[in-house]
This record gives structure tokens, sequence and C-alpha cells, in this order.
């Protein structure tokens, strides 16, 4: 019972962390399972082949590079979110070894692409408000801010992988109580001013 609360905190942590850049935590699984801190569910031992490895160290560069660019970040964002929901399901999947391939892929979709598009959604969220309050310029610091965030839950989702998962809860609980004061705000319309 502990192994599947670990391997699904695993899942749940690594899911957070495709939220913020899709390719981080796909070194991070592949590396973690070639030095057998983590075991691959069957079928997905080839996220630690050399190939693999390789193409997910490229994409990593190549995806933290293309969020500097301004307003290609944007661009970006509108095709991270599905491919963050695809890489969080990923991600979980690979680490529910010895699961029924029902519950196995339940806990996948819902889960990991549930908490990847919950975290991807929110950082896009921010990177449009920055981009319309400064004119992008804020944008860096909210793209280093996200790869690091990426590598940082990795990292815990693999060492610590229960407190990475409460993290992961507490992220999208926050991201979430923050998208729905800001529809409320948008229902309300502007204020009136009292004077």
């Amino acid at each position: 019972m502990l192994e599947t609360i670990v391997a699904v905190s695993l899942g749940i942590g690594l899911a957070a962390a495709c939220g913020f850049r899709i390719f981080v935590p796909m070194v991070a699984v592949g590396l973690a399972a070639r030095a057998e801190w983590l075991t691959l569910s069957d079928g997905f031992e080839w996220i630690a082949s050399d190939p693999a490895i390789l193409v997910f160290g490229i994409a990593t560069a190549l995806e933290i590079a293309a969020y500097y660019i301004p307003w290609v970040d944007n661009l970006l964002d509108s095709v991270a979110t599905p491919a963050a929901t695809v890489a969080g399901i990923v991600v979980v999947a690979a680490c529910l070894y010895d699961m029924d391939p029902m519950l196995k892929w339940s806990l996948a979709i819902i889960a990991g692409g549930g908490t990847a598009a919950a975290v991807q959604t929110g950082t896009a969220g921010l990177r449009f408000g920055s981009t319309m309050l400064t004119g992008g310029a804020t944008n860096p610091v909210v793209s280093t801010l996200e790869w690091f965030a990426s590598l940082v839950m990795s990292i815990l989702a693999v060492f610590l992988p229960i407190l990475a998962a409460a993290v992961a809860v507490l992220l999208v609980i926050v991201l979430l109580r923050f998208a729905v004061r800001f529809v409320q705000r948008r229902r309300q319309g502007p204020k009136a001013d009292p004077a």
C-alpha cells in the first residue's frame, strides 16, 4: 500500500512539474530511472533510453529558450497546455507499476492530466497578465521562475514524492482559488466610483 501511495505521489509531483515545463520532468524521470532511483511501469522503459534522454534534453533546452522570446512565450502557452496535460498523463502512468490497468490509466488521466493542466493554465494566465501589465517586460522573470519550479518539483518528486504531491495539491488549490476570484471579478465588472 505504501509503495502505491509513493508511486501516485511521485506521479502527481512530476505532473505538476510538467505544468511548469513539459520536458524537464521527462528528463528527470529518464535519469532517475537510469540511476535506479525509480521503477518505470511496463512499457515505459523507453523513457530511460539514451535516445529518449537525448531528445528530452534537447527539447528541454529549446523549450526553456523559446519562453524567453517576447510574444512567442504567449503563443507557446496555447500549445503547451494540451501538451503538458499529455505529459502529465505519461509521467503518472510511467510511475504506476504493478497496478490494474483501468485504475492506472484512470489515475494517470485524472490526477496526472488534471494536475498538469491546472498548473499550466495558471502559469499561462500569469504570463498573460504579465504581458498585459508590462508589455512582456517581466515575462523573462516569469519564465525563469517556471523552469526553476519545474526543476525543483521534479527533484522533489523523485526524492521526496509525498512532499512533492502535497506541494502540487496546494499549488492546484491556490491556482483554482485565484481563477475563481478572477472570474468573479470579471463578472462583476468595474466597480462604480463613489465620487
